[in-house]
């Protein structure tokens, strides 16, 4: 898990920003009806966010997350994983995630991320994913999985081979979007060599890329609570707005 339940982007809001909001429910391809959050800008920068969200899919965190991308101009769809297996309600405190984790399929995030994508289309002229974690991994995955993405950013994601899948790494080749990679390097899971591993996959390919360590900075380091890592926070959320920036013209 990424965030605890009380856990914010550690952002600042931008008071006075004209933003609306809404739950969706937005329906893949295979049928499979999912949860979704949307931030909707009054003065649209003409750029689209699909919000990845980390392991326990969509809560506070990533609703919030999408309002501030949203306050800067970009509007933002945040999706949940799970309808498939656990319907598009609301959910507590106790709902076992980590179950329906183990139901995901690559095939089934990738309908969903289409539908969120196909969504943002006809108001946004560049579209990129932005991921934590899980979602970070899925993030970095949907550059190569034909959504015609003007970028795919990540946080903390794992690049290797997972339950028999190839993962970000093995699949460099296909990408057809700029990479923005930023990881933890106190994160035990995800080690340098690793990174390493993913950074000379990406320029063997030939795809545009930056791939970022915070020394010192844990996994889920971005987050309001982890205020000793507030400097990595603000590296990082600037380099992600920067990255829209340069592959969504119409935003600058």
């Amino acid at each position: 898990m990424c965030f605890e339940l009380d856990s914010l982007p550690p952002i600042p809001p931008i008071r006075g920003a004209a933003v609306s909001h809404d739950d969706l429910v937005l329906e893949a391809s295979d049928g499979n009806r999912f949860a979704a959050f949307e931030a909707v800008p009054d003065d649209p920068s003409g750029a689209g966010i699909v919000v990845l969200p980390d392991v326990r899919g969509l809560y506070r965190f990533y609703e919030e997350l999408a309002l501030r991308f949203a306050e800067r101009g970009h509007r933002a769809v945040a999706l949940d994983y799970f309808g498939r297996t656990a319907g598009i309600g609301k959910r507590d405190d106790d709902f076992p995630y980590r179950e329906h984790v183990a139901e995901t399929t690559p095939e089934g995030i990738r309908a969903d991320v289409a539908a969120a994508v196909a969504h943002l289309r006809p108001n946004a002229a560049a579209i990129f994913t932005v991921g934590f974690c899980f979602g970070g991994r899925n993030s970095w995955l949907a550059a190569a999985d034909g959504h015609g993405l003007a970028g795919a950013a990540g946080f903390y994601g794992s690049t290797g081979e997972r339950d028999g899948n190839p993962g970000p790494t093995q699949r460099a080749a296909e990408m057809e979007a700029p990479i923005l990679a930023l990881q933890a390097g106190a994160d035990p899971n995800i080690t340098a060599e690793m990174n390493d591993e993913f950074d000379r996959a990406l320029a063997q390919a030939g795809v545009e890329h930056e791939l970022v360590v915070y020394d010192g900075a844990p996994h889920s380091f971005f987050d309001r609570k982890q205020s000793e890592f507030a400097e990595a926070s603000d590296d990082a959320w600037r380099r992600v707005l920067g990255f829209v920036d340069v592959h969504a013209p119409l935003s600058a």
